[in-house]
């Protein structure tokens, strides 16, 4: 893994830094850039298929990204040999930090999917409640992990 790493470091590290940053970056994006203009709406069932369309969208890009942020997350950490070294608790953190929002992004799928579900079974107000969960707690969550996670990988690399 080390010759691997070591002739396709620059191309892995990229990858990595360019996955976290299409995640948390449209993330951003849909909480404080679409959002505010989806509210614009006025028919709440038209605004709430809006809101679902549009997390259908970032979801479908996000979830290949993540997939390869944790491939090139374990070829470094296997090229690297990061638990065998003082930096092995960063790396843990930083790892448990993506794995967390990783759950809570497909929680955020599954909430978005219930939500077309109940949107189409004509349940305004479940559909509400699920899509609100996901704009007011679920995003800005990942987005605050994703920036300390990044912070981390920073530090990490300047270390390494």
């Amino acid at each position: 893994m080390q010759e691997f790493f070591a002739e396709y470091k620059t191309l892995i590290v990229f990858l990595h830094v360019f996955s976290a940053v299409v995640w948390v970056g449209g993330m951003i994006a849909m909480r404080y850039a679409a959002h505010p203009a989806f509210l614009q709406i006025e028919s709440p069932a038209h605004r709430m298929e809006r809101i679902a369309f549009a997390l259908k969208g970032l979801f479908t890009i996000v979830v290949p990204f993540v997939a390869l942020l944790f491939i090139t997350a374990f070829i470094m950490l296997q090229a690297y040999d990061l638990s065998n070294t003082e930096f092995a608790t960063l790396g843990d953190i930083k790892e448990g930090i993506w794995s967390l929002m990783a759950v809570n992004l497909f929680v955020m799928i599954l909430r978005r999917n219930r939500a077309v579900k109940l949107l189409n079974e004509g349940n305004m107000v479940g559909a509400k409640f699920s899509l609100e969960l996901i704009g007011k707690y679920m995003v800005p969550a990942n987005i605050i992990l994703g920036s300390i996670a990044i912070f981390l990988g920073v530090a990490l690399s300047s270390s390494l």
